[in-house]
């Protein structure tokens, strides 16, 4: 099949799918027979890639712009449910060669789950399903049975993973210092003052000349913020935790990162409510050592392995596999 009548295919398809008309059925019916692939003997019809690719066609509608986004889209996507479906074909066969067994009550416990999660345990609307899909329950049951398969052999692969060395963190860290930045940070405490129905901000400036009073005479700035805050972090002594500058605002951020630990600003006034900041601790823009970040790294690289492992351990399956594309 050539290229341009492949992806018509696979459009008409799809489209077929969504708006269907009588033409359209007409064209569906004489390419639903039509064989996608065939891998290690078992063949994958246009038809099954159709039922994949079907509840992804709404939302592709959506997602894209003109009528040749959506045709190369539904072409790309159908490519991946193909080769997907070809995988699990290999995969499975890969485990029988292995030896691999799974219980029958494992499968029958699976396969219960289903039916409860799916279709509320109703069997009736279960076996509508079915009809609608052109599938018996024998065949329901052995796709779970390929699909707990193909999970194991993953997961089996999965564990075979080697030790992150040492060289491999450092290497890791000295290419990527920049994720590892850390902006200059503030531990901010604020007690905020908004006025309340229409008593305007008078009140309020008394109230924070009283503040400025009681924190010049040593009275603790957490205790005050629990007296005289208004705001929902009155409660924990106005205590906002760290925070950057870009997580503040510009008139509130340059006098913050200007006081010194132990230090509180003077009044300051921003829309009619009243501000006043207390630095409990600065933090001066760094890289974060590797003493600190090495068990960040090593999760990163175990995750790196872990796909390094599988994407090799698939095309080795490819490669061994008979797969012949129609599509």
């Amino acid at each position: 099949m050539t290229q341009a009548r492949r992806i018509a295919a696979v459009i008409l398809l799809a489209l077929a799918a969504c708006l269907p008309s009588s033409a359209q059925k007409q064209s569906l019916l004489k390419l639903g027979n039509g064989i996608a692939a065939i891998a290690e003997g078992e063949i994958i019809t246009l038809e099954a890639v159709r039922r994949e690719l079907e509840p992804i066609i709404p939302r592709l509608r959506i997602d894209t712009r003109n009528k040749q986004e959506f045709s190369q889209r539904i072409d790309s996507i159908s490519r991946e449910i193909l080769q997907n479906m070809i995988d699990r074909i290999i995969i499975v066969k890969a485990a029988e060669e292995k030896g691999v067994l799974i219980p029958e009550s494992y499968i029958e416990q699976e396969y219960e789950d289903v039916l409860e999660a799916d279709f509320g345990g109703d069997r009736a609307r279960f076996l509508n399903y079915l009809r609608a899909q052109g599938m018996t329950p024998r065949e329901f049951r052995d796709n779970i049975r390929k699909r707990v398969i193909v999970n194991v052999m993953r997961q089996q692969n999965r564990k075979s993973q080697s030790e992150i060395s040492p060289e491999r963190i450092e290497d890791f860290y000295v290419r990527n210092k920049l994720r590892f930045y850390q902006p200059a940070s503030i531990h901010l405490r604020q007690i905020i003052l908004s006025p309340i129905a229409d008593e305007g901000i008078t009140p309020l400036r008394q109230t924070a000349r009283q503040i400025i009073e009681e924190l010049e005479d040593g009275a603790d700035f957490g205790d005050l913020a629990r007296k005289y805050g208004q705001d929902d972090m009155s409660r924990k002594g106005g205590d906002w935790g760290w925070l950057k500058r870009a997580d503040l605002r510009s008139e509130l951020s340059d006098t913050a990162f200007a006081l010194s630990p132990g230090d509180h600003s003077q009044v300051i006034e921003l829309d009619e409510t009243i501000f006043i900041l207390y630095c409990e601790a600065l933090r001066e823009e760094t890289i974060q050592p590797i003493s600190q970040v090495r068990d960040v790294i090593e999760d990163v690289l175990v995750g790196e392995i872990a796909r390094e492992t599988q994407e090799k351990w698939i095309e080795d399956l490819r490669n061994r596999a008979y797969v012949r594309y129609f599509l």
